[in-house]
């Protein structure tokens, strides 16, 4: 093999874990991890060359062998309303997108996990785009990386500008687990960013082979994009539903709360569409539904985007909605549609996604069935 067929790795989405034992095999001191580490993650070094508390020759090695480099930013729009969102160019050439939200006491990055999506969920955008491929875990946590060195330049009097990342960008991450656990590990891990295991979310429509490798794995904030009290109705909303109906996804999704501790819950996510599931009774059918399930309730009134038959519902019955579910005594927030003026609202995330008519259908029933 030629020295320009030779594939490097990407040591950016290396965890603790994977720098120790590369270490080990070079017959290196564990404590370089440390080292190391704090460059990518903290110092957001692009050249192993920079790394001068470590030997030259394992610079050298590390260079030879690897890279450091971040998925490249393709365009970064702005809200009026602060939200920002960049379009980022992932390896198969399609675009993803990453959206940060801030506001007064926190600021949220919404991070994806692949490129388009293979659940077809009929009132998101992203799925329309069909699936194209799996983000790899250093396109994962570049996106972190990105936000954080440019939200830094915005924000120079901040500490600490993204404090929340929620893992419901484009894509389902449960189907694409391999990659996501290792970057959600160097989120939450000091060497990395950081980040409390409470602020580091994973959002899924219901892939339960997933939440069950999570329950062996690890103790990230987990929600679940829920969107009926019934499955009738979800079948339609989220098609997966057929495969996992929502008896079979809150069982599972209860022993993973099982594991959390006595004060962390499972948030349930529901987009409130008008006409559809919006209804007095529907809220009754949530409530008797959820009746025991630890979990808060995070309303989200639609978000329409080009082609959708959906319209997003009036405040009037959003609210009624909150205030039956607030009488039944759950816990109940109402999101706030940010970033709608640039598409950077939930549901809205579309990228640009290479060979989507091409892989749509097909790509789309591959992935759902290598999933169970």
């Amino acid at each position: 093999m030629t020295e320009a067929a030779r594939q490097k790795v990407n040591y950016l989405g290396y965890t603790q874990a994977d720098w120790r034992a590369l270490l080990e095999g070079l017959g290196e001191k564990p404590f370089h991890a440390n080292q190391i580490m704090k460059w990518i993650h903290h110092r957001f070094a692009g050249d192993f060359s920079e790394m001068t508390d470590i030997s030259k020759g394992l610079r050298e090695h590390l260079d030879h062998t690897g890279e450091l480099n971040e998925p490249e930013v393709f365009k970064e729009l702005v809200s009026t309303d602060g939200t920002r969102k960049w379009l980022i160019k992932s390896a198969s050439g399609s675009l993803v997108e990453t959206v940060f939200i801030p506001e007064d006491s926190r600021g949220t990055l919404c991070v994806s996990s692949q490129v388009g999506c293979a659940l077809d969920c009929s009132f998101c955008s992203t799925g329309k785009q069909g699936f194209n491929s799996n983000l790899h875990t250093s396109e994962i946590i570049g996106q972190l990386r990105i936000a954080m060195r440019r939200l830094a330049e915005v924000y120079p009097d901040r500490n600490r500008t993204v404090t929340n990342v929620v893992m419901m960008g484009m894509g389902e991450p449960l189907l694409n687990i391999d990659n996501v656990l290792p970057a959600v590990e160097l989120m939450m891990d000091d060497l990395g960013y950081g980040i409390s295991k409470r602020k580091v979310t994973v959002s899924t429509a219901g892939v339960v082979p997933g939440i069950e490798k999570l329950i062996d794995t690890t103790d990230v904030s987990l929600a679940i994009s829920l969107h009926a009290p019934n499955d009738e109705l979800r079948n339609e909303l989220v098609p997966i539903n057929k495969k996992y109906p929502i008896a079979r996804l809150l069982d599972v999704c209860a022993t993973y709360a099982r594991n959390l501790g006595e004060k962390r819950t499972i948030t349930v996510e529901y987009t409130v569409i008008d006409g559809v599931n919006d209804a007095p009774e529907h809220a009754r059918q949530l409530s008797r539904l959820l009746q025991g399930f630890p979990c808060k309730i995070n309303l989200i009134p639609f978000n329409p985007f080009p082609g959708t038959g959906y319209k997003r519902p009036s405040m009037t019955a959003v609210r009624a909605f909150q205030d039956r579910l607030v009488r039944d005594g759950y816990s109940v927030t109402v999101r706030t549609t940010r970033g709608d003026d640039i598409n950077a609202a939930c549901g809205q995330l579309v990228g640009q996604v290479a060979d989507k008519t091409r892989r749509q259908e097909k790509y789309r029933k591959i992935q759902v069935e290598q999933a169970v």
